[in-house]
């Protein structure tokens, strides 16, 4: 599991530092960006590979934790994780942003319990059609 987890997280890292470099030079065309600058996108990087390369794998499929937890887990960290990035991105984009938080956790909260679902439905579907073809 460590394994699996530590290779995705720099798969996730590499991709993300990718993207956001990606980003930067269309729409920072023609501006210097600083070395101190480059640390904030490896830090933007790290936050997205810990979220999506480690936490969103560790929690929907290695621990047995109930729904309920899963679901709030996961949506105050990728909250937080969002907000960690956007600081580190651009300081005035996370002030206009700050007084929508208790919006935004309500919406994560919403379609992480819809994700839950649809997943759990689709999940038990393809496991029931497995085993009844192991029946046949």
């Amino acid at each position: 599991m460590i394994v699996q987890l530590r290779k995705s997280f720099f798969q996730v890292f590499t991709m993300s530092l990718l993207w956001i470099v990606l980003l930067l030079t269309f729409f920072y065309r023609g501006e210097t960006v600083g070395i101190g600058y480059f640390w904030n996108v490896v830090g933007i990087a790290a936050i997205c590979a810990a979220l999506f390369g480690v936490m969103y794998d560790a929690l929907w499929n290695h621990l047995t934790l109930k729904p309920l937890w899963n679901i709030a887990i996961s949506s105050v960290l990728s909250i937080g994780g969002a907000m960690l990035g956007v600081l580190l991105f651009s300081k005035e984009l996370y002030d206009l942003l700050l007084p929508w938080l208790w919006a935004m956790v309500i919406l994560s909260l919403v379609l992480h319990t819809l994700g839950f679902y649809v997943y759990a439905r689709i999940d038990s579907r393809k496991q029931a059609d497995e085993l009844n073809a192991k029946l046949k």
